[in-house]
């Protein structure tokens, strides 16, 4: 099993006719189960074309009618990107993968408030999007260093991702699905609501959870994993040099009066039974030693 996303998966491409949604959508297509899942393209205006002989439409419902789509990846430029999850969650996509980075706060907010009790997951945006090994890749992971396994990844960041997912797998740890979960202020899934998927999901022996300096999703998280958690978790914190007030790449990396440091962060996930690596190159040996 996995999460989120698996090869029933049918998948529409807002954006496909820009050269960065081809790009992707032909990189996703040529990854396992790729020609099966994605099934449409939708860019307004250009109904009728192909992009890799995949069928464009004008509007995501259209796309949704004519080929059964229930997930939406998203390559639209930042001042049209919100609507794009609007579309997409207005024709009943189960799961919505934004990629887009710079998206404004402000239709950020306004976005997510109109999603409440829609139904539809939401990941990103400013995200690599999200993997099941051997099976779909929606987003911009390089899917070679992936292999299938028992180890789930939840991270804020995509480079960093790409890190552990290639220790997990040079040690023969391969993984059951990976989550870039953005890393901008505003967005969709946290840390927990991947945490709580892998808790469920009995494909899933083991989860790598991967944050960052600002906000206060580790933390909640890791309370959570505290009282909850069936299944080992190891940790690491991006950004333990940076000073306060300082940004660290993403948007969301703010320390905002004394609060959301590393050092705060790993302290509250250790009380809470997570182990966590200080240093990168460690994570994937971590996450052996702790599975014993």
């Amino acid at each position: 099993m996995s999460i989120l996303i698996n090869r029933e998966t049918r998948v529409v491409t807002q954006g496909i006719t820009g050269k960065t949604g081809a790009f992707h959508t032909k990189n996703c297509l040529d990854y396992a189960a790729g020609r099966e899942c994605f099934v449409a393209g939708v860019t307004p205006g250009k109904g009728g074309e192909s992009v890799y002989d995949v069928p464009v439409f004008n509007t995501v419902a259209e796309a949704r009618d004519a080929t059964g789509a229930n997930a939406s990846v998203i390559y639209v430029p930042p001042p049209f990107a919100a609507g794009a999850i609007d579309e997409a969650v207005d024709a009943g996509m189960e799961v919505v993968v934004c990629i887009t980075e710079g998206v404004p706060v402000r239709d950020m907010v306004r976005t997510r408030e109109r999603m409440r009790g829609r139904g539809t997951v939401l990941v990103g945006p400013n995200c690599p999007g999200v993997i099941t090994p051997g099976e779909i890749k929606i987003g911009i992971m390089p899917g070679y260093i992936h292999r299938p396994g028992p180890i789930g990844v939840v991270s804020r960041s995509g480079t960093l991702t790409y890190e552990v997912v290639a220790q997990l797998s040079e040690l023969g740890l391969g993984q059951s699905t990976c989550v870039g979960t953005g890393g901008d202020p505003v967005n969709g899934v946290k840390h927990l609501d991947v945490v709580c998927m892998f808790n469920d999901d009995p494909a899933t022996e083991g989860v790598v959870l991967c944050g960052e300096i600002g906000g206060s999703d580790e933390e909640d998280c890791a309370r959570w994993i505290a009282e909850n958690m069936k299944k080992p978790v190891v940790g690491f914190i991006a950004g333990l040099t940076a000073p306060p007030g300082k940004r660290m790449g993403h948007a969301g990396a703010i320390i905002s009066g004394g609060k959301g440091t590393a050092e705060e962060k790993i302290a509250v996930l250790e009380e809470c039974g997570v182990k966590v690596a200080r240093n990168p190159a460690d994570i994937g040996k971590l996450m052996k030693a702790t599975l014993g």
